[in-house]
């Protein structure tokens, strides 16, 4: 692995991009070059049987090919809101209300669409990662196919459950329906490398824009910049005033949070004019950050996976794991009714409701929770889907 490709813009300063240097995070352990090496691995064992049955496999990153770039077009500043701050109601402890057990029942049906995608196991070996689509009550559905990082790392499916976006092996911005159809490669200003791994695309809550990070130059050392792609028109929107890694973009539209890259979390506007750190979370304290899976709809609340000072925090590639669900203003941890059983996964969904994702024996459960942090109902999550991740939960 190139270790350049892990310095990239963590501080965005007002007027200039300034490297920051990831290294240290990336030696203590790094989850993506264990599974560069799987894929590897498996593109190995691959070309061996080949050689040995005396067939031809051709292993490539993708099979469809590039479409045509969308127009270059001049970046401009970005508008400044008169939105405020964003703030949080107080945490409160919620309690189990009455609840049902259910497949394909009501609070099964009530649990939404959710998509899936591969992880560093299982899939993970693989050459290629299929995105993957279940409704209690229905069978899970496999969708489109993506080289096996970007699936891992950076796919991301749009809040109406469309399309998908992912940077490939080679950073180019992707775009193609979830079923895999209309594969574009997109070039956000004429730029035409993405960053893969640390702030990776996300989409707006009207499906229409993503944010991202364009590469500005790789040498002597990988400089980047943060904006945002409206995918109808083309345009481009360079922001300042946000940094760190894997971004999340609330459904009312008002808020990004991501994690900063030293274990704290933040919260800011999408034009970045009023970055808040959320309290008690830092590398130095007893908690800290470096992933966060999902963000309440009006950013009061994250989903993510919180770290004790001495466990590893691995590199910059994303994990959507959560242990833990937090209030952003005051940075207290909320109760959630899951009778006991482990978080693995947790996302809000647009309606202010949270799916949690939780461990039952040999198999996960899929819990409804209400906006009041009741428990609605719950659902069982079908085996073959254990090992895969949630990318998004559409009604």
């Amino acid at each position: 692995m190139n270790q350049d490709r892990l310095r990239f813009d963590l501080a965005g300063l007002a007027d200039e991009v300034n490297p920051v240097d990831l290294r240290d995070r990336a030696l203590r352990t790094s989850r993506r070059l264990g599974i560069r090496r799987a894929v590897a691995t498996s593109a190995a064992v691959l070309l061996v049987l080949a050689a040995a049955t005396g067939t031809a496999l051709a292993i490539r990153p993708d099979g469809s090919a590039p479409a045509p770039a969308l127009p270059s077009v001049t970046s401009t500043p970005p508008p400044v809101e008169p939105t405020p701050t964003p703030s949080a109601e107080p945490s409160r402890s919620p309690s189990a209300g009455p609840s049902t057990t259910t497949g394909g029942g009501p609070a099964g049906a009530a649990i939404g669409r959710l998509f899936y995608g591969p992880t560093t196991t299982g899939e993970g070996a693989s050459a290629v990662g299929y995105l993957w689509s279940f409704k209690p009550g229905s069978q899970p559905t496999r969708l489109a196919k993506l080289p096996s990082l970007p699936a891992i790392l950076n796919a991301a499916v749009s809040p109406d459950g469309r399309r998908v976006a992912w940077v490939d092996p080679d950073d180019n911005l992707r775009v193609a329906d979830v079923d895999g159809g209309n594969s574009r490669k997109l070039t956000p200003d004429g730029h035409r490398q993405v960053e893969p791994d640390c702030w990776t695309p996300v989409w707006s809550p009207d499906s229409r824009r993503l944010a991202l990070s364009v590469i500005l130059r790789t040498e002597p050392s990988p400089v980047s910049e943060k904006g945002i792609l409206d995918l109808e028109t083309g345009a481009y929107t360079r922001i300042v005033g946000v940094q760190g890694c894997h971004p999340l973009w609330s459904a009312d539209g008002k808020v990004l949070a991501y994690a900063d890259g030293e274990g704290r979390v933040a919260v800011n506007r999408p034009d970045g004019s009023a970055e808040k750190v959320i309290p008690g979370i830092s590398a130095s304290g007893a908690r800290s950050s470096f992933d966060i899976a999902s963000i309440s709809p009006d950013g009061s609340r994250l989903a993510l996976l919180l770290r004790k000072p001495d466990e590893p925090a691995g590199d910059v590639a994303r994990e959507l794991d959560a242990n833990a669900v937090i209030d952003t203003r005051t940075g207290r941890q909320v109760d959630l009714p899951l009778g006991g059983r482990p978080l693995l996964q947790a996302w809000f969904r647009a309606d202010g409701t949270l799916v949690a994702r939780v461990s039952d024996g040999d198999h996960n459960v899929l819990v409804l929770v209400g906006a009041d942090g009741r428990k609605i109902g719950e659902s069982r999550e079908p085996t073959t889907l254990k090992d895969k991740q949630i990318l998004q939960v559409v009604d």
